[in-house]
């Protein structure tokens, strides 16, 4: 695949902290990592541009925390920080791997990763590397979804590839209900109105007032983000004008 087959140019990629989880209960799965290292070096020579926004779910979450009785900024700080051991872990992954990588952090750490700026960003995309951006968007009260979302506008990218578990956006828990159905597209409205789990309603509505695209798809199926750049369907997707979401075949789990 080259620059040219790819039907977009610059993507963000959404990963959950989670995500990196893999089958332990917390912190990082190194097998994992390099899974996903493995993934993206398969496009690396693509010419398509890519950044990363990752969550800090994995070793803490700073809503939770905050629902335990912990101040709520202080708790924010704290998931922020998070999100730079994981960005830190996946960039020796892929340095490993021969890809040169950025971390491009919101809160000023020098000796770990460059501070944001986003012609800085920019430039490191143009030139060939990946960018992980950590620590959200440096503010407590915005989750990492908002900081995809932000980043993602800031840079001009043409799409979000939001990474999950399940292979895309369905109308309950697929994991729960087995009548659960799949949307191959649906609106933003109407992740908002269903109130379905795909981002933050922040991030869902800064999307649906840049009219930028999410693509909800399973990180765990080998392939997948080439297929998404190659213009396969793949997962939902999530953008505007259809009124109503078209669904898939129904699938349970």
């Amino acid at each position: 695949m080259t620059a040219r087959s790819s039907k977009y140019k610059r993507v963000l990629l959404k990963l959950s902290g989670e995500a990196l989880m893999g089958s332990k209960s917390f912190g990082i799965d190194h097998k994992i990592v390099q899974y996903i290292s493995r993934e993206l070096k398969g496009i690396s020579k693509s010419g398509v541009q890519i950044a990363i926004v990752i969550g800090g779910g994995n070793i803490f979450r700073g809503l939770e925390a905050s629902a335990e009785g912990m101040e709520r900024t202080s708790a924010d700080y704290m998931g922020m920080l998070a999100t730079a051991l994981n960005a830190l872990a996946l960039q020796n992954a892929l340095e490993r791997n021969g890809m040169p990588t950025r971390v491009l952090s919101a809160i000023e750490m020098r000796e770990l990763a460059e501070p944001y700026i986003r012609r800085r960003a920019v430039r490191h995309l143009e030139k060939g590397r990946f960018v992980i951006f950590a620590c959200g968007t440096g503010n407590p009260y915005f989750t990492t979804d908002t900081a995809a979302a932000l980043r993602a506008m800031e840079i001009g990218a043409d799409i979000i590839l939001k990474a999950t578990k399940v292979d895309g956006v369905y109308s309950s828990d697929p994991m729960k209900d087995r009548s659960a159905k799949r949307f191959t597209e649906i609106t933003y409205l109407d992740v908002l109105k269903k109130r379905l789990k795909v981002m933050d309603s922040t991030a869902i509505s800064l999307c649906m007032d840049n009219d930028l695209p999410i693509m909800v798809f399973s990180l765990m199926k080998s392939g997948n983000i080439r297929r998404i750049l190659e213009g396969k369907k793949v997962g939902t997707v999530v953008k505007g004008g259809v009124p109503h979401a078209k669904r898939g075949k129904s699938k349970a789990h």
